[in-house]
């Protein structure tokens, strides 16, 4: 089987726009990112259940696991609110190279996992809003199945967008399970951003129903609503909208809920664990003021304010994709502070 090619990490010359934001700033910003493992990508797939309701999960790596061999790390994928788990970490975008977040970080080593949330994608629906606490509750339900298949105890949390909001929520609930957080267009409180406030004018709609429309209209707004769409091949909102439609054109609303009428939800100073915040250079999700707030509170000194030049709030269907890939892999990879 032939190995996907991916555009190669840049070196650390080369990603230019990172910016200070006090101390700690380049935890993690270490070596380039190191060679690739050599295999086939492997992938399996499985279930866990919140009460009655099934929720699928998506394993990728290199390589089947085999019995009494070395386990390897484990990082956890955490969607957003408008796409399901394999149209955002496991795209396929024909001729247009490599969009699976899933198969870079398996072939960098590690062991990753994502799962589709309450009613998202393969999972099933309890018929709630799946709003970031109910993301929080199918975080705890699927993790045990995590752990009992990888034989680890910890797992690395990435999230985009909302997905970013549910993964800082769970490693506020269960620090114990949560190795290094990363959170890529993530929102704290919304003031100055422009498409929350969009959705703060809308919260009326947003709590009138538990779902919203997202069409494929919807879908490619996604791309253009930040007034950058050159940023983006214009294949990518194509590919999810052939991802996603089998599912239907409804999806929950309680995340969108959540980030115009309920923010703050997350406390910074409650994350125990490492942190990397990332931040596309023009993202209408959020500003630099909003998250800088967030990240000076956090009470690690493992942390990294990251900003990616020439992206916008969907780093990993950016052209600029294999910045966020750096970044995530030297995160991850860091070595651990030693007291002293």
């Amino acid at each position: 089987m032939n190995k996907p090619k991916h555009p190669e990490p840049p070196t650390l010359a080369r990603r230019t726009v990172i910016k200070a934001a006090g101390a700690g700033l380049l935890a993690g910003i270490v070596a380039p990112a190191a060679a690739e493992p050599a295999g086939a990508i492997w992938s399996a797939e499985y279930w866990a259940k919140k009460g009655e309701v099934k929720l699928n999960l998506w394993r990728k790596r290199a390589g089947a696991p085999k019995p009494g061999e070395a386990a390897l790390p484990v990082v956890f994928l955490v969607h957003g609110s408008s796409n399901s788990a394999r149209s955002s970490y496991d795209l396929n975008v024909p001729g247009k190279g490599e969009y699976s977040l899933m198969n870079v970080l398996a072939r960098y080593g590690y062991d990753v996992w994502t799962m589709d949330h309450d009613g998202y994608g393969y999972s099933g629906s309890s018929g709630n809003n799946s709003d970031v606490a109910s993301g929080v509750e199918d975080l705890k339900a699927v993790i045990p199945v995590v752990m009992k298949e990888t034989g680890q105890q910890k797992a690395h949390f990435y999230g985009t967008s909302s997905g970013g909001i549910r993964a800082a929520a769970y490693a506020q609930a269960q620090p114990e399970r949560v190795g290094r957080l990363m959170l890529s267009a993530f929102t704290y409180k919304g003031n100055g951003a422009a498409e929350i406030e969009r959705r703060r004018k809308r919260i009326e709609q947003l709590r009138a129903s538990p779902r919203r429309k997202r069409d494929a209209t919807m879908i490619r707004s996604i791309f253009t609503r930040d007034g950058h769409p050159s940023f983006y091949d214009s294949a990518v909102p194509e590919a999810i909208i052939a991802a996603e439609m089998k599912f239907g054109d409804q999806i929950p609303s309680g995340t969108y809920l959540d980030m115009a009428a309920n923010l703050p939800i997350v406390d910074p100073k409650k994350i125990l664990s490492p942190v990397l915040m990332l931040r596309g250079e023009f993202d209408g999700n959020s500003t630099n003021d909003d998250l800088l707030d967030f990240y000076r509170q956090l009470p690690n000194g493992d942390r990294a304010f990251v900003i990616l030049p020439q992206t916008a709030h969907s780093p990993g269907y950016s052209k600029n994709r294999h910045l966020l890939y750096y970044a995530l892999h030297n995160f991850i990879a860091a070595p651990t502070p030693e007291a002293v």
